[in-house]
């Protein structure tokens, strides 16, 4: 069944109760709606969008295929065209089904299945100032990191490594721009409707391309950072051997290897290790198998390693710095300094997302999804 005419029960008596469960139904004609006290529509997964909310003035009861469509009802309320007589008389509010009928304009519909942990009833962006924060904080990412691709593309200045794997970090953290315009984007269209479009959102090939930038992006910027930390103590530990200086095809074949590490993280989830559909804001938060979970500790993993790395080569360079016979150049001191305060700076951002997401798959969260966004 894919379609109900909208005279099907016309001369009929009043619809009370209709069950579409295991159809093709993709929508419902408004005009059986009015009367309606149970809606049965389990495993009817063409109904992804439901019918304006103040058709439905009678119901009570509602079994439905999507967790998100139970959040339209939660407040649901009504626009009555009259007001009865007796609804002024004070013991009208005694009789709780003559009240509830014919006097209040919100009503309690029991329905399931209930939203779970990963899909709260709220916006993708829930609160006001992360609606905010996630476009100042998006156009930043975007300017600013094509302004450092331009500047050291376009300089006339020879391409070095540092400026090369600059670009790569610049490059990644500009994917992760894209990832917040497209969240951001997608939060402002469907504002105070979420339930509607909910599952073709997360469903959607739009989420699963959202989830790829921002994994991608990570483990990108993530590697870039530890190669960038590689580099200034390779150079500065071995300064006076220009034998064992790093070059630019060296670089290229570390980068070949990040990228195809980076492109691999982020493209198993759309093969059916973990899934970026699970959450709002495309995360790969499923870890209901195990090989699911073993994807998402190793990632989580593979950053901390990363910034324990990085954290031992900049002990090594200070303790170069500490040997009047070894000490590097000044250009090359400056430069490690600057990219010291970059790096932990990102790895300080990092830190409490890695904490919170690891115990999450260990399936030990300590924060709601809505306090990780």
């Amino acid at each position: 069944l894919t379609h109900i005419s909208p005279s099907a029960f016309v001369g009929s008596s009043e619809l009370v109760v209709l069950d579409i469960s295991e159809t093709a139904l993709a929508s419902l004609p408004d005009s059986i709606l009015g009367g309606l006290k149970r809606l049965i529509a389990e495993s009817a997964f063409n109904l992804k969008e439901l019918p304006p909310l103040q058709l439905f003035t009678k119901l009570r009861q509602a079994k439905l295929t999507y967790p998100s469509h139970c959040c339209a009802f939660l407040n649901m309320h009504r626009n009555r065209s009259g007001w009865h007589s007796l609804c002024d008389n004070p013991e009208a509010k005694n009789n709780l089904h003559f009240f509830r009928e014919h006097c209040s304009n919100s009503t309690s519909i029991t329905c399931s299945p209930a939203p779970d942990d990963f899909n709260p009833c709220e916006d993708i962006m829930s609160a006001a100032p992360l609606r905010i924060l996630i476009w100042i904080i998006s156009v930043l990412a975007l300017l600013g990191n094509t302004v450092v691709l331009l500047v050291l593309l376009g300089s006339r200045y020879k391409l070095t490594v540092p400026r090369f794997l600059m670009c790569h970090l610049a490059f990644a953290d500009l994917c992760m721009g894209i990832y917040l315009v497209v969240i951001a984007t997608v939060d402002m269209l469907t504002r105070g409707r979420y339930y509607n479009y909910a599952i073709d959102w997360q469903m959607g090939l739009g989420c699963n391309a959202a989830g790829f930038f921002t994994v991608f992006a990570s483990e990108l910027s993530v590697f870039t950072l530890t190669a960038i930390t590689v580099e200034r103590w390779h150079t500065i530990t071995h300064a006076l051997r220009l034998d064992r200086k790093l070059r630019l095809r060296h670089a290229c074949i570390i980068m070949t290897i990040g990228w195809i590490f980076s492109l691999l993280a982020a493209l198993l989830p759309t093969v059916g290790i973990s899934s970026y559909g699970k959450v709002s804001i495309c995360l790969p938060m499923d870890v209901e198998s195990l090989v699911s979970q073993f994807y998402v500790v190793c990632l989580l993993l593979l950053n901390i390693l990363a910034f324990f790395c990085v954290c031992g080569c900049y002990l090594s360079i200070y303790l170069t710095f500490r040997k009047p016979s070894s000490a590097p150049a000044h250009a090359d001191t400056r430069v490690a300094q600057r990219m010291a305060v970059l790096i932990f700076t990102d790895f300080i951002c990092m830190a409490p997302i890695s904490f919170f997401a690891i115990s999450a798959a260990l399936k030990l969260p300590l924060i709601t999804v809505s306090d990780s966004k």
